[in-house]
């Protein structure tokens, strides 16, 4: 299985699209957000924070239904997605609202996977499809942390959304860390493949 083969075919090249534009109106949001978490405006970054989830829902039933999901909008839309847990770790562990250790856990699942690249490149590959159980630890993160901020309020809404975050937290991390061995041996199963019968 080659490269192009690991792409849908329905995906395009095209990059200026209506769906592309809103990926990319998420991303430019990721300082807005992570300055208003330091700034502890946090009512202001919970918004930021359900703007984003409008638009990552918006972009993609657009690029479904116009046919226009592209190359590209693969790319932004988890880049998006993993900046603002990245924004809202490093927030949250700046005011001491989760420990760094937490941060380190997470990141250091990126940082590896980030390594493989390189690997994949080299053999005439582009990043692997994303597993659904990738999809399920990404959406339990984009939960937990704004559920953790939204438990520093005071009285009910606090008492509610703390423990809810938390939750959120451990199976998040936990299903991130099965999502990036599962993508490893993906990938070690690929290069088996292209050194035993593929050419490179």
């Amino acid at each position: 299985m080659r490269r192009s083969q690991l792409v849908d075919a329905a995906t395009t090249d095209r990059v200026l699209t209506i769906p592309n534009a809103l990926s990319l109106l998420r991303l430019l949001l990721v300082p807005v957000f992570a300055v208003l978490i330091v700034a502890e405006q946090d009512g202001w970054a919970l918004l930021v924070l359900a703007v984003s989830g409008l638009t990552d829902w918006l972009d993609g039933y657009l690029a479904r239904r116009w046919q226009q999901i592209s190359r590209v909008g693969q790319l932004l839309d988890p880049a998006a997605d993993r900046l603002y847990i990245l924004s809202t770790l490093l927030g949250l562990a700046w005011r001491d609202l989760i420990p760094w250790w937490l941060v380190a856990l997470i990141v250091s699942r990126d940082v590896l996977l980030a390594l493989t690249m390189p690997v994949l490149a080299r053999h005439g590959y582009g990043p692997l499809p994303v597993h659904f159980l990738g999809k399920a630890a990404t959406f339990n993160l984009l939960y937990a942390f704004p559920l953790i901020l939204l438990g520093e309020w005071p009285g009910l809404v606090g008492d509610v959304a703390r423990p809810l975050g938390w939750a959120f937290a451990w199976w998040g991390t936990g299903l991130y860390w099965w999502a990036g061995l599962l993508y490893l041996r993906q990938m070690r199963l690929l290069l088996a493949g292209t050194r035993v019968g593929e050419p490179a």
